[in-house]
């Protein structure tokens, strides 16, 4: 084997060897942005069920404050009704 050969079978080794870094590197840039587009959606379904969560309970809180507000008027009206009642037996 002469020294031409041996560097060409060098180079071709190198060459390979370059190929097949760069065909990692491009492997594992797709792995990683594929990973990134799980991650992104698994935060938007996240964001989601928060956002339907606080909805909800903005609903559920807007009726208890509206069944509070008839208990307060009901219970006006029956402070109402017992002084009323209770004035003659008081004088």
């Amino acid at each position: 084997m002469t020294w031409q050969e041996a560097l060409m079978g060098a180079v071709g080794v190198l060459f390979a060897g370059a190929i097949t870094v760069a065909v990692i590197v491009q492997v594992a840039a797709v792995w990683r942005a594929r990973m990134s587009v799980t991650r992104e959606e698994a935060y938007r379904r996240l964001a989601e069920e928060s956002t339907e969560a606080q909805q909800e309970t903005a609903r559920q809180l807007a009726v208890a404050n509206a069944e509070l507000a008839t208990i307060r008027e009901r219970t006006t009206a029956l402070e109402r009704v017992l002084k009323e009642v209770g004035e003659p037996w008081e004088r």
